[in-house]
C-alpha cells in the first residue's frame, strides 16, 4: 500500500489545520506512521485509501490542537500602530502563523493557502476548521465527513455554514493574483529595485493607500502607505542601503528574501517578506523574521554580490 502519492496535499492540508509548516511535516509523517501499522485493518469496501488517511490526518490535527491558543498575525491580535519609532521587542510567548514553502508542493496542491485565509482559518474552532478544509477544499462529500469526525451529516452542515460566515469578510481569493502572472512579476521587480535601491517614494508608489505591513514575532503592525513608508525610512537609517533580494514564493504569493547589507562583509539573511498583490499594487507584506521560518524555505544565511541573480 503506498501512502506517498497523499504526502503533499496532507501536508497543505496539517498547514491550514495548525498555522504551523513545521508542525504540519510532523503530522504527516505521524499520520503516516499510524497508517502503515493499522494497514491490515484497512477495508477498501468502506472508503478510498485518501479518505482512510484524511480521518487519521484530521484525529492526529484535532488532537495536536487541544488546548493550543491559536496562530495569529499581528493585525489579528490589536490596533495598527501610527509611531514608526515603536519599539521592536519580539513576542517569543505567541505561538506565530508561520508561511508555507511553495517548493514542497506541486502548484496544484496549493489551492487557498493564502496567509490571510490562513489566519482567518486559525480563528475558528478546530472541528469547524476540518469540516470548512474537508468539505470546500479536498472536496469531501457531507457523509464522508460526517464518517471521518464521527458526527452527522446535519452537524456537518451546520458547521459549514458557521465556517463560511466567519470566513465571510476574508475576501476574494480570485482578487490575489499569482506569482506567476505576468503583472505581479512586474510589481515585484519594480518594488525589489525601490527596495534594493532604499527609494522609499518609490516602494510607497507601489503601494495601495490601505496597504499592510506586520512583522511577527513583532506584535507591531501598520496599515497604509504613508505609515508603511515612514517605518521603511527607519528601517534603511537602522540598517543601511544597498539591500540585495531574491524571489521565491510562499502560500502562493510572490516572496522576497531580504538581505541586509554588512560592512565590510557579504549581505546577511533578514527577513522573509511574504506580498499580497492585487490591482497592479503591493496590498500586504507579511515579514517574517523567525529562524525557524528561513530553515523551512531553505535560505542562505549569508550571500557575497555575485551570488544573488536578479529578481524574475
Amino acid at each position: 500500500m503506498d501512502f506517498e502519492p497523499h504526502r503533499g496535499e496532507l501536508l497543505a492540508y496539517c498547514y491550514r489545520m495548525l498555522g504551523s509548516f513545521h508542525e504540519a511535516e510532523d503530522l504527516v509523517q505521524e499520520t503516516m506512521l499510524r497508517a502503515w501499522r493499522a494497514r491490515d485493518r484497512y477495508d477498501p469496501a468502506r472508503a478510498s485509501v485518501r479518505t482512510w488517511l484524511y480521518r487519521i490526518a484530521t484525529n492526529a490535527c484535532l488532537t495536536a490542537l487541544e488546548g493550543r491558543a491559536r496562530r495569529p498575525l499581528p493585525s489579528g491580535l490589536g490596533a495598527p500602530s501610527v509611531d514608526p519609532e515603536a519599539p521592536l521587542a519580539p513576542a517569543l510567548d505567541i505561538p506565530w502563523l508561520q508561511p508555507f514553502p511553495d517548493a514542497r508542493l506541486d502548484a496544484d496542491v496549493r489551492t487557498d493557502l493564502r496567509l490571510a485565509l490562513v489566519a482567518a482559518m486559525q480563528a475558528l474552532p478546530a472541528r469547524q476548521r476540518a469540516v470548512l478544509l474537508l468539505r470546500e477544499v479536498l472536496e469531501f462529500s457531507a457523509a464522508e465527513v460526517a464518517a471521518q469526525l464521527g458526527t452527522t451529516v446535519a452537524a456537518v452542515n451546520s458547521a459549514l455554514q458557521r465556517a463560511r460566515v466567519a470566513l465571510a469578510d476574508v475576501g476574494d481569493a480570485g482578487a490575489v493574483t499569482e506569482p506567476d502572472d505576468p503583472e505581479v512579476r512586474a510589481v515585484v521587480q519594480r518594488y525589489v529595485r525601490a527596495f534594493e535601491a532604499a527609494d522609499v517614494p518609490a516602494l510607497v508608489r507601489l503601494l495601495t493607500d490601505q496597504a499592510v505591513l506586520e512583522m511577527p514575532p513583532v506584535p507591531l503592525w501598520y496599515r497604509g502607505s504613508r505609515d508603511y513608508g515612514r517605518f521603511l525610512d527607519r528601517v534603511f537609517h537602522l540598517r543601511g542601503t544597498g539591500w540585495r533580494m531574491a524571489s521565491l514564493s510562499a502560500n502562493g504569493q510572490p516572496a522576497l528574501a531580504a538581505y541586509a547589507p554588512q560592512p565590510g562583509g557579504p549581505h546577511r539573511l533578514h527577513t522573509l517578506q511574504v506580498l499580497t498583490v492585487t490591482g497592479g499594487l503591493v496590498a500586504h507584506n507579511v515579514v517574517f523574521a523567525d529562524p525557524g521560518v528561513f530553515a523551512a524555505f531553505d535560505l542562505r544565511p549569508e550571500i557575497s554580490s555575485d551570488d544573488l541573480p536578479p529578481a524574475r
